[in-house]
């Protein structure tokens, strides 16, 4: 009894798998695609800043006629905007993700953990961006705030980066908390900073304790390097150390709260 065996072509270029950047546009299309499935996920974060900036800037003579004022108002709104999406998308997203079987089973797959991971980065991203267009676009309409299409740009850019160290701060939720207790901290964390990182209300209005507390917060670098991108007010001198170091301290959280999951799940 003899076997017959397929022989490839001499010279033939074995088959390889999907490169990576292929991978991440597949998975960055799967996160999308699952996310406007629910569309108030969608609204919510689209709504909200617009809304704040409908009820507490257009209405304020004082802040919405000052081309400079209003101008780091739709700042203010749009790191709001970015910090929501990141905790929200990374939080509470990746703990009602990890409470599905399809995610232990993609987590064993040979492409391991990056892919996904940098995908969800992507959607998160396009999220952010696509947050800021009605406020962009009540600010330009209903107010005095002004920017050059170069500066807009370079904003937007900005905020994607200040908003880093809130990803990192929702990974590091998602992958600690089951889904319930996850919704339940990123709100308790999401607006006591924006509060005190001067997000609604401009930080120049703190009395002293509260701005040299506010100081300290990544929201509150975050909101004043931005705003330094889009009005050329000078940040406070410490902004950008205090940003970096939030984002250490959270990346280093999320590490720690990934592998301690991995290795509940899968030792």
């Amino acid at each position: 009894m003899s076997t017959a065996t397929a022989q490839a072509p001499i010279g033939a270029t074995p088959r390889s798998g999907p490169s990576l950047p292929s991978l991440i546009l597949l998975h960055a299309r799967f996160s999308v695609l699952e996310t406007i499935r629910i569309p108030i996920a969608v609204v919510g974060n689209l709504l909200f800043p617009t809304l704040a900036m409908f009820f507490f800037v257009v209405p304020n003579s004082a802040v919405a006629g000052d081309p400079v004022i209003a101008t780091a108002a739709v700042g203010q709104l749009a790191m709001f905007s970015v910090m929501s999406t990141f905790l929200f998308t990374f939080g509470s997203g990746v703990a009602e993700d990890r409470a599905l079987p399809f995610d232990g089973y993609v987590r064993t797959l040979p492409a391991g953990a990056a892919p996904r991971m940098l995908g969800r980065v992507l959607a998160g991203c396009l999220f952010a961006l696509v947050s800021l267009i009605p406020l962009g676009v009540v600010g330009a309409l209903l107010t005095e705030a002004t920017a050059p299409p170069a500066t807009v740009v370079l904003a937007a850019l900005m905020v994607l980066v200040v908003g880093l160290p809130f990803l990192m701060l929702g990974l590091a939720i998602g992958y600690r908390m089951s889904s319930k207790a996850a919704i339940a901290v990123v709100q308790a964390v999401l607006f006591p900073l924006a509060f005190a990182g001067g997000l609604f209300l401009p930080a120049e209005m703190f009395p002293s304790w509260l701005n040299a507390f506010s100081q300290a917060l990544p929201s509150r670098a975050g909101r004043d390097l931005l705003i330094q991108v889009l009005t050329g007010q000078q940040a406070y001198p410490l902004a950008l150390p205090v940003l970096i170091a939030w984002g250490l301290l959270f990346t280093e959280l999320a590490v720690l709260a990934y592998r301690r999951d991995e290795g509940r799940r899968f030792h």
